[in-house]
């Protein structure tokens, strides 16, 4: 759908392409592994993992982003890139969020 639009070509597309694989191989659409997902994809993991989470669903509330950060946390290594989660929760924490 995302490659008619001229705007989402390159590394836009890349990160809608590749946000759900998991550092472990266990994601997909392509089973990617670690550093083998493009950084985007890995960046942009993170950022929709976090926004699910906390935002209200028609069958459920969002959760408190404290308990959004605990499940980066316990998730950095296996889901999500480490060190981004690291990054992205230092981030967050230093907007007074």
């Amino acid at each position: 759908i995302l490659k008619s639009i001229r705007q989402f070509h390159g590394p836009i597309l890349d990160g809608v392409l590749y946000h759900h694989e998991r550092v472990d191989g266990k994601g997909y659409p392509f089973g990617l592994k670690g550093s083998d997902i493009p950084l985007i994809g890995r960046l942009l993991a993170i950022a929709d993992g976090f926004d699910a989470m906390t935002s209200d669903r028609p069958y459920r509330a969002g959760m408190s982003p404290e308990k959004a950060l605990q499940i980066l946390t316990e998730g950095a290594g296996s889901q999500w890139d480490k060190e981004l989660v690291l990054r992205f929760i230092a981030m967050y924490r230093e907007r007074g969020e």
